[in-house]
């Protein structure tokens, strides 16, 4: 899973880019690589594998892993080549989803670019940017379709009204995803790749002194929340100056500094849960003396695909699924004990995944 963080200047987003960053690099929990000077690769927190470390000593562990963009460019002007232009939407069509950082604290030493605090302004310059690189795709692809369709492509004509319907519908400042396609529509539309159809989380990145305030009570919150819901967005609260200090230090230290906050999780677990949550992903698990390991597929996976996210020979040679829950490993101490009392399920090709399964897969090649 690959996220992209933007945001204007001085917002917060380089400082919880960092933070991300350093928690890769400095805390044990969460080993960090960094494939290029703005990408990094995050172990995703599951404490179930700490349990089934326990349990089976393996000689590795290996949690699943998110990837994370720190996308620059995004100005006002940017669909028309101010900032980095096009470089920043090519960024953002290689993502699964955005964490837009919201500006929501005052300080008068970081200047803001449009020289006050307004989260919903904020919000709305990036999303403009992102519609108008849409509007661009969609006229494209209607003057494209209606090409073929005078050419005799008579099959092109449902693309082009798509394309003229939706048209109107990002010309009135609202996202693609917003749009109230059909089935076929969702089809014709997902070879637009279009920006504005990417799920988005909004990080409403607040100060320090407001961490443990009830949310009500924290200044332009509600701003940002109201507009989530109607976009049908997440939305987390996070201070990314908090989290920059959480990221660099030791886990047990990590662990007393968040109980003095008041706070049970770190902002990145909590962003970690919420892109899970939005894009509909949950994580079965493999279990041996060589290795316990999380495995990231989407809700509604069947068996054989599943299998396939190991190995593909597992797929084409898929035989059964055996599967039994975590929580029913837990409760009677062995894969063994779970075998005698018959807990151990052989499920078929047709089975969907569940999240939590610990799952051997039988195949022949």
């Amino acid at each position: 899973m690959k996220l992209g963080v933007v945001g204007l200047p001085n917002v917060g987003k380089s400082t919880l880019f960092n933070a991300i960053t350093n928690a890769g690099a400095q805390a044990e929990n969460y080993p960090f690589c960094t494939i290029e000077p703005n990408t990094g690769v995050v172990m995703v927190p599951d404490s179930r594998l700490n349990v089934l470390a326990e349990m089976y000593h393996p000689k590795k562990v290996t949690p699943t892993t998110i990837e994370f963009v720190d996308i620059a460019g995004l100005v006002k002007g940017a669909s028309r080549g101010e900032g980095l232009g096009n470089k920043f939407l090519s960024h953002i069509r290689e993502v699964d989803a955005i964490v837009h950082v919201v500006r929501c604290f005052e300080d008068d030493n970081i200047i803001h670019v449009d020289g006050s605090v307004n989260p919903a302004r904020d919000i709305e310059t990036i999303n403009l940017e992102l519609i108008f690189a849409d509007m661009d795709t969609v006229q494209r692809r209607k003057e494209k379709a209606l090409k073929s369709f005078r050419g005799g492509d008579k099959s092109s004509g449902a693309e082009a009204d798509l394309a003229e319907k939706l048209y109107a519908h990002l010309e009135s400042g609202k996202p693609a995803r917003t749009y109230n396609a059909d089935k076929e529509e969702r089809e014709i539309m997902s070879g637009w790749f279009l920006l504005t159809t990417k799920p988005v989380i909004y990080a409403a990145n607040i100060s320090e002194d407001d961490i443990g305030k009830d949310e009500s009570e924290i200044p332009f919150l509600n701003e940002v929340k109201k507009i989530a819901d109607d976009e049908g967005a997440g939305m987390i609260v996070i201070s990314a100056a908090i989290e920059q200090d959480i990221a660099q230090m030791a886990p047990d230290e990590k662990a007393e500094f968040l109980a003095d906050l008041g706070i049970g999780q770190s902002g990145l677990d909590r962003l970690i849960t919420a892109c899970y949550r939005l894009l509909g992903l949950i994580s079965f698990l493999t279990v041996g003396e060589d290795e316990c390991r999380a495995w990231t597929i989407t809700e509604g996976t069947k068996a054989p695909q599943a299998a396939g996210k190991i190995h593909t020979d597992f797929e084409k040679g898929f035989i059964r699924a055996e599967v039994v829950p975590y929580d029913t490993l837990i409760e009677n101490g062995s894969m063994a004990a779970c075998k005698e009392k018959g807990l151990v399920r052989s499920e078929g090709k047709d089975y969907v995944m569940k999240d939590g399964d610990i799952t051997l897969f039988r195949f022949n090649v």
